[in-house]
């Protein structure tokens, strides 16, 4: 009768045990995921080639999480000077935090429709925590040719349309900030968007400069928390004590 109970009291135990375990299973299976670039480009200009250039600098939080580039040209389209990005996941809380910071741009794409395009300083940056996913641009001594200078630090999805001999020809995106399907955001700090199709255009594609994507955060779950711990361990105890009394109260009888 006492290794009976003491097998039954066990089995219950376990059985109690795993629904404690069972709390461990995190909501998503996935981590939060992060990633940044300094460049891409991809065009076809009138009369050229197609052109693919990055994404350059590339970083990711499943590595590698920093990354750097010396300088980038692509003839015609876009000039750069160093170009860093980092892509990091805290594991204890989750978050993540993307960020792409571009120098010495300059966009020679536009010389025609602007004149002289640069910015000293591009960067894009995002964040996720469990409050939710933000991000922001930074554009320093920015001065877009024949337009002007522009803020420092443009609302969401500004846009500029720019013109060549009275046609709209392209689209300059400022602080561009996509929610994607997954939850996630990314952030766009420069995005030339080339307009095809219509007369006089330069050709069609995208030019992007300093980009971070964020999110969703996604902490990993502690072995058992909160309310679900402690109804587990009160199982437990309502199990143990009961059957350590009536295999101590055997033992006194057989005494």
């Amino acid at each position: 009768m006492k290794s009976s109970l003491v097998r039954r009291g066990g089995l219950l135990a376990a059985v109690v045990a795993s629904v404690v375990l069972a709390g461990a299973a995190p909501a998503s299976a996935a981590p939060g995921d992060g990633s940044a670039y300094g460049v891409n480009v991809d065009v076809k200009l009138l009369g050229a080639d197609a052109v693919k250039v990055g994404p350059l600098a590339a970083a990711n939080t499943a590595g590698p999480t920093t990354s750097t580039l010396a300088s980038a040209t692509v003839p015609g389209i876009l000039t750069a000077g160093v170009i860093t990005t980092e892509a990091k996941r805290d594991d204890n809380s989750g978050a993540v935090t993307a960020k792409a910071t571009t120098a010495d741009v300059g966009v020679p794409l536009l010389k025609a429709a602007l004149g002289n395009v640069g910015v000293k300083t591009v960067e894009a940056v995002c964040t996720a925590t469990q409050e939710g996913v933000k991000g922001s641009s930074t554009l320093a001594d920015a001065k877009l040719g024949s337009i002007g200078a522009v803020d420092a630090n443009p609302a969401p999805n500004t846009q500029i349309k720019v013109g060549l001999a009275g046609i709209n020809i392209a689209t300059i995106i400022l602080n561009e900030q996509i929610k994607n399907k997954d939850g996630s955001l990314t952030v766009n700090a420069i995005h030339v968007k080339l307009l095809g199709g219509v007369v006089g255009s330069l050709g069609s594609g995208d030019v992007i400069v300093s980009s971070a994507t964020c999110g969703p955060a996604a902490p990993p779950m502690p072995l058992a928390s909160g309310a679900g711990l402690w109804i587990g361990l009160g199982l437990l105890g309502a199990i143990a004590v009961p059957v350590g009394t009536r295999i101590y109260r055997r033992r006194a009888t057989q005494a």
